[in-house]
């Protein structure tokens, strides 16, 4: 029997500043309960459980690019944590592209921020409810 919910092993994205992009990381993701999980010279992977999400410089020795119409969604606990997130992130070096507020395009229950990591890389934090 499979107790996993989840449909996605994890994601990977590049860097070419693995310091910096670690860095950023290492100030933004635990707005949302997430933390460094595995570490290996040129990759960590973090989440609450497994390592869902992996920084890495490109195995193939090229450099790292950004994709065109992909980013990695983020669950929030709270509100205020998709806040806390888009702060974190803005003061780590991210670029704004989208502050937390409703979409009731996405959902009526979304609410959610979306921001550029150092490395250009689209990342949103979303708060789900639909209880409120």
């Amino acid at each position: 029997m499979d107790l996993n919910p989840s449909i996605i092993s994890h994601v990977s994205i590049g860097t070419n500043d693995f310091a910096r992009s670690i860095a950023f990381y290492d100030r933004v993701l635990p707005t949302l309960g997430c933390q460094r999980l595995i570490e290996h010279p040129i990759a960590i992977g973090y989440g609450k459980k497994y390592a869902e999400f992996w920084v890495h410089t490109p195995f193939d020795g090229q450099p790292a690019t950004v994709g065109n119409g992909t980013h990695v969604g983020f669950i929030a606990p709270t509100k205020e944590s998709v806040h806390a997130f888009y702060d974190a992130a803005l003061a780590a070096g991210g670029v704004d592209d989208g502050a937390p507020s409703a979409r009731p395009h996405y959902g009526e229950p979304y609410y959610g921020c979306f921001i550029r990591d150092p490395d250009g890389h689209k990342v949103e934090a979303a708060y789900w409810n639909d209880v409120e």
